[in-house]
């Protein structure tokens, strides 16, 4: 280790600097993103143990970890069993035996009788009484021991070949050089900090690494105090800078189309719609309408809860780039969702002579070739499609404007690769991005900070709220008969099975084995089946059946989670309802209660049920806001979950969590502020610290 401490930057300082880091253990802190000696720093503690004094053995309880000292007053080695060693240890007041399972020559000579150890471990309960496991333990030289920790001991997240003592050793080495005087540079102002009441970088830093013996441990544990709080700070920080000055370059460096509103065919379009817009859309539709005026591309994020009449807002935008005519481009996740999606703007739009086209990967060569040169000479107004949209022989005349459907199902990459498409003339198209699957206020502030949100908080009058059972799979007969009961009202339903394998021929098989019971315990009942392996038209065939009321239960795997609206279906049942997630579950949940008649969802479950399956059903029995179910879903699940990783490229917070730390979130928008209003020059400085080089959403 170098000597000379004082004009070492700790960023650019590489972990080979420290005592015992060859290429070996360089390699495993790589694979945990560690280069730098300020990287080590970063790499928190996940919990501490206190081993800050020793515990006469006679207090040792069942449960607690604990540091004793004794000498060893006899040896053991078992021959039955798979314990090896055996040691009885004693103090002044009692004894407690050490159990070992596999041992080395090394142990051999030191763990005999009469020698003194210090160990420390959890207290068992075993066969003669209290016991440690393999405890860590240090044998006394010359009858003596060197003093107890004066600190805390933290626990850190590793890798294989990085034991704690590893890491206590190279923390030990990185904060003897930040103490010495090394710099880790506070890039914060200090007036901000005193605003918020943070400590300096170097005092938190310290804190975390090694709290004093009186630190609160359980506000530790908890990730709450206040030096962790501090680093929680500056990361949400740079995370929100990095966006903003994404959405800065997007909107001063790229330029788009600027589409005025066509009155006309607006006016004519909501003349002709058999309902009433709500003052929620309308205003949704303002934003939309301001932003695609301007001649800087929009990036707008549109939530709505199920069934709250996203589409037709998205149709608004789309007649605002035909209107002055343009393309527009409308992507979906499924090709279910696209047919869907097709019938209802064929619905809207031909009336108006705008022509569609769908283009998916089940069309023939000839449809296909055919719907690409309609595409590319500018004669199809409007593009519908899945993924397919991105193949590279797809050309747009002059792509203004594209709406994505169910945003958290496509990746980055994928939505940056058709933007690049619709480049024409210098010109990029608008964005609107959809979903039904609302983003908590906390993961909207901190990964969507690139993009205007719009929020449509109304639902259509006449739509009634889905009350929600939660029952086990014992009770079928029971909701065998509620089907027969609402079936004969002359309402519909849905039988939603569900597998836990990722794999769509088990899941398909499951659905045509229930739709096959289904048959024959409900015989008086026309009973249709719906899957993802099925061909485009198998499915709208079964799926206008069921829309007709030709069919009165309709089996489906959750491939109906999205876009499929027929009123008169009342009732929804989720068999093993505890396999979904919360988000997929409301999906679900909002395919009824469409219409004015009452409409319910029974959810049924196969015991036992874990922790979380048991909260997220209780979620579900309790609430139908989808905001509130996000937040829960949050809660439960954490932000790589809710957002997936194919959205967020992963949401890569090293130290901040989104759930926990969402209290900061005010504090750090106000210092996001303060920082592009007078210290624009930190501002990289910051970002490259938490992500380097990687900006997330760099290319959307």
């Amino acid at each position: 280790m170098q000597k000379d401490s004082t004009l070492l930057d700790l960023s650019c300082l590489p972990c080979q600097t420290l005592k015992g880091v060859g290429k070996s253990i360089a390699d495993r802190l790589n694979r945990l993103g560690i280069q730098s000696i300020q990287d080590i720093l970063f790499h928190l503690p996940l919990r501490y143990q206190d081993r800050t004094h020793i515990y006469p053995i006679s207090q040792a309880k069942l449960g607690e970890h604990v540091v004793i000292e004794g000498h060893i007053k006899t040896v053991s080695m078992p021959k039955e069993g798979r314990t090896r060693l055996l040691c009885c240890l004693e103090d002044l007041t009692g004894s407690i035996h050490l159990r070992f399972f596999y041992i080395n020559a090394s142990q051999k000579q030191t763990l005999k009788p009469g020698n003194k150890l210090r160990c420390f471990g959890e207290v068992r309960f075993g066969r003669y009484g209290l016991e440690l496991v393999h405890p860590e333990y240090r044998v006394a030289t010359q009858n003596s021991l060197n003093p107890v920790d004066n600190h805390l001991t933290p626990i850190y997240p590793t890798t294989e070949g990085l034991s704690q003592i590893a890491w206590r050793k190279l923390t030990n080495q990185a904060l003897d050089l930040l103490m010495s005087g090394a710099v880790l540079q506070d890039i914060i102002p200090l007036s901000i900090l005193q605003t918020f009441k943070f400590s300096t970088l170097k005092e938190a830093v310290q804190y975390v690494h090694r709290p004093p013996p009186d630190a609160p441990i359980k506000v530790l544990m908890d990730g709450e105090h206040i030096s962790q709080k501090r680093l929680a700070f500056e990361e949400l920080l740079a995370h929100r800078l990095s966006l903003l000055h994404l959405k800065r370059v997007s909107q001063q460096h790229r330029s788009a189309y600027a589409l005025p509103i066509s009155p006309a065919l607006t006016n004519q379009f909501i003349e002709c719609l058999p309902f009433q817009l709500t003052a929620a859309q309308k205003k949704v539709a303002e934003d939309i309408y301001r932003d695609m005026s301007q001649s800087s591309p929009m990036l707008r994020l549109v939530q709505g809860d199920v069934g709250s009449g996203k589409t037709v807002v998205a149709a608004l935008a789309i007649l605002q780039a035909v209107g002055q005519a343009y393309q527009a481009a409308v992507l979906a996740p499924t090709e279910l969702l696209v047919e869907q999606h097709a019938q209802t703007f064929k619905k809207w739009f031909e009336p108006l002579n705008i022509k569609l086209v769908v283009l998916t990967g089940q069309l023939t060569a000839s449809q296909r070739k055919e719907i690409l040169k309609d595409i590319v000479c500018g004669e199809a107004q409007v593009i519908l499609g899945t993924h397919a949209i991105f193949q590279k022989n797809v050309e747009f005349a002059n792509l203004a404007l594209i709406v994505i459907d169910e945003q958290h199902r496509f990746g980055v990459e994928q939505r940056a690769q058709l933007r690049e498409k619709g480049l024409h003339k210098e010109k990029y198209p608008h964005q609107l991005i959809m979903t039904a699957t609302p983003i908590p206020r906390t993961l909207a502030m901190s990964v969507y900070a690139d993009l205007d949100c719009s929020i449509i908080d109304e639902l259509p009058p006449g739509r009634t709220p889905v009350l929600t059972r939660v029952i086990p799979n014992t009770r079928r007969e029971d909701v065998l008969a509620r089907i027969k009961a609402a079936c004969h009202l002359g309402r519909q339903a849905y039988w939603v099975c569900t597998l836990i394998e990722e794999s769509d021929v088990l899941q398909c098989q499951a659905a045509e084995i229930t739709a096959q019971q289904l048959i024959t315990a409900l015989p008086e009942l026309k009973i249709g089946l719906i899957h993802g392996r099925m061909k485009p038209r198998e499915k709208e065939h079964i799926m206008s059946a069921f829309k007709n009321g030709e069919l009165h239960l309709l089996v489906a795997t959750t491939v109906i989670e999205v876009g499929v609206d027929v009123p008169n279906a009342s009732l929804m049942i989720i068999e093993n309802a505890e396999r979904l997630g919360l988000a997929q579950l409301h999906q679900l949940r909002g395919r009824v209660g469409r219409g004015s008649i009452d409409s319910h969802c029974l959810l049924m479950y196969q015991s036992p049920l874990s922790r979380f399956a048991k909260a997220r059903l209780e979620v579900m029995r309790e609430t139908t806001d989808g905001f509130k179910i996000a937040e829960c879903d949050l809660k439960i699940r954490g932000p790589g979950e809710v957002l997936g990783t194919k959205q967020t490229g992963e949401v890569g917070m090293r130290i901040a969590h989104l759930v926990r730390d969402s209290d900061a979130l005010p504090a750090v928008q106000e210092a996001a502020e303060i920082l592009q209003q007078h210290h624009q020059e930190l501002i990289p400085q910051l970002i490259k610290r938490w992500l380097g080089n990687n900006e997330r959403f760099g290319s959307v």
